[in-house]
């Protein structure tokens, strides 16, 4: 009961430390899970956001469960799901019953605006953590390259990049054993 207990407070902390949605929060996904207690590699970390990422719902939300899941079974994964949404579950309620009263006040427009480049600067720096520890040679530099094309030129659909990779990293990794 305790390790269920301990899944939720550490989600629960990185729900309410982490602004910006689930990209945002992989580097404290990253400290809490991989680095401090060893729930998940880094790798497993990625693939959990690469699958969260083409399913439905929220990555965050998706990654929390695929850990809590790994390790506690069902109960981890609820207990994990319910400590990420709970932080954000009881802020959106405060700032919905108090929204109309502020947001016209120009403080708090320009701290919304400073919470967004803080948050740009996070997600930057997932970017490229997620690039060093995943473009590891001249193929995977390829996949890389192509779907930031396809992505950024062609506007394809993050679900149909992370199925191409599936696709290509399987094919190059099985040909690569032969």
């Amino acid at each position: 009961m305790k390790e269920l207990f301990l899944l939720f407070y550490y989600f629960a902390k990185i729900g309410l430390f982490t602004f910006g949605g689930g990209l945002a929060m992989l580097p404290m996904i990253k400290k809490e899970v991989v680095e401090k207690n060893k729930w998940a590699t880094e790798d497993e970390i990625m693939n959990y956001y690469a699958i969260g990422q083409c399913t439905p719902g929220i990555i965050a939300v998706n990654t929390a469960t695929f850990v809590g899941y790994k390790k506690k079974g069902v109960l981890g994964g609820i207990f994990a799901t319910l400590g990420v949404v709970f932080p954000s579950v009881v802020i959106i309620v405060i700032i919905a019953a108090l929204i109309s009263n502020f947001s016209s006040i120009s403080y708090v427009q320009y701290a919304f605006s400073g919470i967004r480049v803080a948050v740009s600067v996070l997600v930057f720096d997932a970017v490229i953590k997620f690039i060093k520890s995943g473009v590891k040679d001249k193929i995977t530099f390829l996949i890389f390259f192509v779907s930031l094309i396809l992505a950024l030129i062609f506007d394809v659909s993050s679900i149909y990049l992370v199925l191409g990779g599936i696709l290509l990293g399987a094919l190059i990794g099985e040909r690569g054993k032969k």
